[in-house]
């Protein structure tokens, strides 16, 4: 899937929109938007864990969940934007999605599976591999990130 620099900062933007609504509710900064292959966002929501007491209530867990069923679970031709770099729970949602193109922001070095840690949507021994980009408008997400953990230390 190919799409423009500036069409994955536009997408990174609402995933960061989203972001800043979590610390409302307690919950760490992520946002992720899902874009159907006209462009059209098709699902977006933000981390929920605290506010719904669920450890499963990441921001792509919820994106994912909400654009299910209508036209079936498959995905490949999405592109889900988030933040921050998914975790293992979220990278193996996506890759039994069948997702499309995977879209990130900042690096997550302690948690991160889509590349820090592991690679998990591009394992070549899983039956679906997903198309990533990374690094787009990092610095913001991190600095997001530092912001709401420099407030609770």
């Amino acid at each position: 899937m190919t799409h423009s620099p500036a069409q994955l900062e536009a997408w990174m933007q609402l995933a960061l929109d989203e972001a800043r609504q979590a610390p409302e509710h307690g919950d760490v900064p992520i946002g992720a938007v899902l874009v159907d292959p006209s462009g059209n966002v098709v699902a977006s929501d933000h981390n929920r864990r605290e506010a719904r007491a669920d450890s499963l209530a990441h921001a792509e867990m919820l994106v994912l969940s909400a654009a299910a069923g209508g036209d079936g679970w498959r995905l490949t031709d999405h592109t889900l934007v988030v933040t921050l770099e998914p975790c293992a729970m979220c990278a193996g949602a996506i890759q039994q999605a069948r997702l499309g193109h995977l879209v990130y922001g900042a690096a997550d070095l302690k948690a991160g599976a889509c590349w820090s840690l592991y690679n998990i949507p591009q394992d070549a021994r899983l039956n679906h591999r997903v198309e990533m980009t990374s690094g787009v408008l990092a610095e913001l997400s991190s600095g997001l990130l530092g912001a709401f953990f420099a407030e609770r230390r």
